[in-house]
């Protein structure tokens, strides 16, 4: 989630340059800003964008990241994952789909929010593990969001459906059904 004021206090900048720093990375396209998914749902909802490097090869080496086993002990994993995942999924969205983040102040999030041409959205949990979960927070965004269609995209490459409404789905998978639909 980007925080501008905060970043900036740490820098020691101003918030405006923080901002037009973000704006230069995203132009440079070395930066994605993922903006929240606007919704009337009665509910007080998130309105900083969420900003992903969207190379996870850059951040891991800027990180000093050598090896898969460096990789899966550093705290930077999921979110690497998760950057990865979304850079993945965009890059293969049909023409004039929108991608987007939803997340109320109460913490009921949906990582990726997929608006497709015709209204109707995709709902998208990231895991990183090889088993698809989802907790408590996406279901309760989901209710608010009724989604087409909803998938958990997990680190396998099995397929399978976790109840009536939820599918878990390899990457590879779900970028096939994009590409399907355009």
């Amino acid at each position: 989630m980007l925080n501008a004021s905060m970043l900036a206090r740490a820098l020691e900048v101003s918030a405006q340059s923080v901002t037009r720093y973000i704006d230069l990375l995203a132009d440079l396209l070395l930066l994605r800003r993922l903006p929240p998914f606007r919704a009337n749902v009665g509910k007080r909802l998130v309105k900083s964008p969420k900003v992903y490097v969207r190379d996870s090869g850059l951040v891991h080496a800027l990180l000093g990241i050598r090896s898969l086993e460096q990789l899966a002990g550093h705290p930077v994993v999921r979110e690497s994952w998760e950057g990865h995942v979304i850079e993945t999924l965009v890059s293969v969205l049909p023409p004039r789909a929108a991608p987007y983040f939803y997340r109320t102040s109460a913490g009921a999030e949906i990582d990726l929010v997929i608006e497709h041409d015709d209204g109707t959205c995709w709902a998208v949990e990231i895991k990183r593990s090889l088993s698809a979960r989802v907790g408590r927070g996406f279901h309760i965004a989901g209710a608010d969001l009724k989604p087409a269609r909803a998938f958990v995209v997990h680190a396998g490459d099995d397929r399978y459906p976790m109840s009536e409404t939820l599918e878990a789905i390899s990457v590879r998978g779900l970028a096939a059904e994009l590409r399907a639909r355009s």
